[in-house]
């Protein structure tokens, strides 16, 4: 689930904030489900700035530094999910 809310007219038009919950429930580890990899919920944020042709925004990845395990392959090869990230873009559309 994602949501956004930017500011329409103002001194601030075309700022913006988001706010996303990332869900994945209990699921089987393995083929043979012999084990199973824990649900998680995974938080997420961003704020930009939208005018005209021009595009920047802070994107906040796993906002409360959950660990979590993304996928399993076998008990031995368990994959961790992406800790507390921020990624930075800028774009100009012609």
């Amino acid at each position: 689930m994602w949501t956004t809310y930017e500011i329409q007219q103002g001194d601030l038009q075309g700022l913006g904030f988001g706010l996303g919950l990332f869900y994945v429930g209990d699921r089987a580890g393995d083929r043979a489900n012999t084990f199973e990899v824990p649900s998680y919920l995974i938080t997420n944020a961003a704020i930009f700035y939208k005018r005209d042709a021009f595009r920047a925004a802070l994107n906040f990845n796993n906002l409360f530094d959950i660990d979590y395990f993304e996928s399993a392959f076998n008990r031995l090869r368990v994959h961790p999910g992406t800790p507390f990230t921020v990624q930075g873009t800028i774009s100009w559309e012609f």
